[in-house]
């Protein structure tokens, strides 16, 4: 190999992913020239000299080139890690360097052309048709099965790339592809199930040499959110030799004969498949730094070298260690600080580490590969070793996040809407039971959803009466429940089954410590339930025991009296505030279709069980006055006014209009929480001013955590705590022992 010592070189591209290439040019001793439209870009810092122009400008580049040119002479010109295939071909062809066709780069570049030519040469590729029109799509139906994948013809990084389940899923996904697409090119195509590989090849002198086969781990469906890769894969010598083959005749179908080939190859039922082939290396860190670190082999060098018409050298492993890239993950909002950069260099095992996002950027529930805040690039003797070194980081380096600045209900609402999928939740606009989606199990309710519907009917049935001319109030929502303060008469609802009934969009153990932790941190206390499963309640527990035992476990009225004890004795031994029984939940479906048994017991029974309980003991359930009296008797500490959100019976009233003659007799006597149909903080009002002094919320508190996460939640109480406080400055409350009957109007009654 000749010295390519004083040679120059042009690199497409100055940002972050171009860096490495151009660290490497310039330790080769490249005369480097860095071209790209940012003048504050990264790589200009390291350039030698620098062409002010946009990546994407293909005759405005060749114009600058050449004019370059003019005075002094370009060896080579390559890009790394972005999608300027396009712009390196037509400037080598301009300038009679070394590189592949226009019209080859072009096949690499656009999805759509891409796709045509693999068809073509009979590489193994996923059904699939253009799309300029939603009705494009929708007649492109009739010979593609569902899932689907909709995207962008033109764009890289999974920008607007989005899975589709059903046909009425294509409208959203149509624009939201749209809204990432630069020419306005779309494409559908089936979708693979399978692990998805990243793969890097060089092509030069005839051959293709494989050059690095990571396992991609892709999350976050509907979107395709790359949280990392592993080098190298851990699949089988067969599968990869299968990769490397179809990876090389996709290259040899695009005519990527001399430069890098970078492949997203999917390993399906159906066998080894391409997803998308591009004439470049890849991003993602991997051609810099995993590959390099992984096995001793510098690909940047191997590339420059191709691209000034030389033989790549040094291509054989000489090393075999372990490498991976991790992405960092901010939670949604304006980010304040990040702390513990430092800290995470030094763990030993960590190699680099990159920040995207800085303090004082809104930070948005990423939707692709660009929407991260940073990168971690580790490297160990076994991926084991490697996933803990991870582990360490994500506990050193910390991102404070308001995470209220940039959320908004509709934000939540799509997400929950996404997660939930067509089947579970359609997130409606108000949650009223009219066209659930789903019954039990599911978010919804038995029957016709008779009961679930009366439930926010009869509630919205009273309007609140202001009052104006009166001393002014500045009211207080604070209270406390069995004498612990609550910053507001608003708890969560027992709810479990998260896999059962809401589509597995998080474990049981996530969901309940996520909601108990959510509400202790704003002031308030989560109840939970033991669930139909019988291990179930051991989970709910521990969430509890996590934030101080701020938190109530309801336990189903089991008929083995030995289960219901054990689980009521455990929660006291565990330090849980307080305990109950919803003794509504007779003949609960998710209990009967586990062939469990849950019963009715007279008032003797009840009171057997609750002189073994030494800790607050609680009946949910209540809708009679004659059940209510009972409850008193039995000298329990409170009761709840419920007819388990619809979810036992149809045909039952709504908790509103049951309410008023259970308060006239119990309150005072005993504390009456409600819950049923609660979808606002005038709703909070409407039912504290019926007669209950606290109400529990369950479907907007699960839409919410689905939806937004803790911050969700957090949403969620601000709203109806200042919902509430509006409704009670209205009307002259200045808290809420002040907050009556009169102060209400019913639609029906006047």
């Amino acid at each position: 190999m000749k010295s390519v010592a004083d040679k120059s070189i042009l690199i497409i591209g100055g940002g972050l992913l171009q860096v490495p290439i151009i660290q490497t040019a310039k330790t080769m001793k490249l005369k480097t020239i860095v071209a790209d439209m940012n003048p504050q870009s990264i790589g200009f810092q390291i350039a030698d000299e620098k062409i002010i122009m946009s990546t994407k400008d293909l005759e405005g580049m060749v114009r600058e080139a050449k004019r370059y040119s003019l005075t002094k002479q370009i060896h080579g010109v390559i890009t790394a890690g972005t999608d300027a295939s396009m712009t390196v071909a037509a400037v080598a062809s301009a300038l009679g360097l070394p590189g592949i066709r226009f019209v080859d780069a072009e096949a690499a570049t656009n999805k759509v052309k891409m796709r045509q030519r693999l068809k073509e040469h009979g590489l193994p590729i996923p059904r699939f048709a253009p799309v300029w029109s939603l009705q494009d799509a929708k007649d492109a139906l009739d010979s593609l099965t569902f899932p689907l994948v909709m995207k962008p013809a033109d764009n890289m990084g999974a920008r607007g790339v989005i899975k589709v389940n059903h046909k009425d899923e294509i409208p959203h996904a149509f624009r939201h592809a749209k809204k990432f697409c630069p020419t306005g090119e779309l494409i559908l195509e089936e979708y693979m199930e399978g692990p998805e590989l990243s793969v890097d090849a060089l092509a030069f002198q005839g051959q293709i040499r494989m050059t690095g086969i990571a396992d991609r781990i892709i999350e976050r469906e509907p979107f395709f959110i790359e949280i990392g890769h592993n080098m190298p894969s851990a699949l089988s010598k067969e599968t990869i030799l299968e990769v490397e083959k179809v990876m090389s005749g996709g290259m040899r179908a695009l005519g990527i004969h001399l430069g890098a080939g970078k492949g997203d190859i999917k390993v399906t039922k159906k066998g080894v498949m391409i997803g998308e082939i591009a004439a470049r290396l890849s991003g993602g860190f991997m051609s810099a730094f995993t590959y390099p670190l992984s096995t001793g082999v510098n690909l940047n060098r191997a590339a420059l070298l191709i691209a000034l018409g030389e033989t790549p050298d040094n291509l054989e492993p000489v090393l075999t260690r372990v490498s991976i890239e991790r992405s960092l993950l901010s939670k949604p909002g304006k980010l304040i600080q990040i702390s513990g950069l430092e800290e995470t260099k030094k763990i030993d095992g960590v190699n680099e580490v990159f920040l995207q996002s800085k303090p004082g950027d809104v930070i948005k529930e990423p939707t692709n590969n660009i929407d991260k805040s940073g990168h971690v690039i580790i490297t160990a003797d076994s991926l084991s070793e490697a996933e803990l070194i991870f582990e360490k980081v994500k506990k050193t380096i910390l991102f404070e996040v308001d995470e209220l600045f940039s959320i908004s209900e509709k934000e939540i609402n799509d997400s929950a809407r996404q997660r939930f999928g067509k089947d579970i939740c359609w997130v409606c606009k108000v949650c009223d039971g009219v066209n659930c989606a789903s019954g039990i199990p599911g978010m919804g309710g038995v029957g016709r959803m008779e009961t679930f519907q009366d439930n926010y009917t009869a509630l919205q049935e009273f309007q609140i009466v202001p009052r104006y001319i009166r001393d002014h109030v500045i009211p207080s929502i604070s209270t406390d429940f069995l004498g612990l303060p609550l910053k507001m008469p608003i708890m969560s609802a027992p709810m479990t089954g998260v896999g059962t009934n809401m589509n597995f969009v998080m474990t049981d153990a996530d969901y309940a410590q996520a909601v108990v932790k959510s509400f202790a941190q704003n002031g308030s206390i989560a109840w939970l339930g033991d669930g139909a499963s019988p291990e179930k309640y051991k989970i709910m527990i521990d969430a509890i025991t996590k934030s101080n035992g701020k938190g109530i476990l309801i336990c189903k009225p089991r008929a083995d009296e030995g289960l219901l004890m054990e689980r009521l004795l455990e929660a006291e031994a565990a330090g849980v505030f307080a305990v109950g029984m919803d003794i509504d939940a007779v003949n609960f479906r998710t209990m009967t279709s586990k062939n469990l048994s849950s019963i009715s017991r007279s008032m003797e029974s009840l009171s057997k069980i609750r002189e073994k309980i030494k800790i607050p003991f609680v009946l949910k359930g209540i809708m009679s006055l004659e059940d209510a009296k009972l409850a008193i008797d039995g000298n329990f500490s409170a009761i709840v006014v419920s007819n388990h959100g619809g979810r036992v019976l149809d045909g039952m009233p709504g908790t509103a209009r049951v309410l008023p003659k259970i308060a006239e007799y119990a309150k005072g006597r005993i504390p009456i929480l409600a819950d049923g149909g609660i979808r606002s903080g005038m709703d909070v009002f409407k039912m504290l001013a019926l007669g209950a002094d606290s109400v529990l919320v369950g479907r907007p508190v699960a839409i919410s955590l689905v939806g937004g996460d803790e911050a969700g939640i957090r949403f969620l109480l601000n709203k109806y705590s200042e919902e509430l406080t509006q409704s009670m400055s209205v009307s002259g409350a200045s808290d809420l022992s002040q907050i009556a009957k009169t102060m209400l109007l019913h639609k029906m009654n006047g």
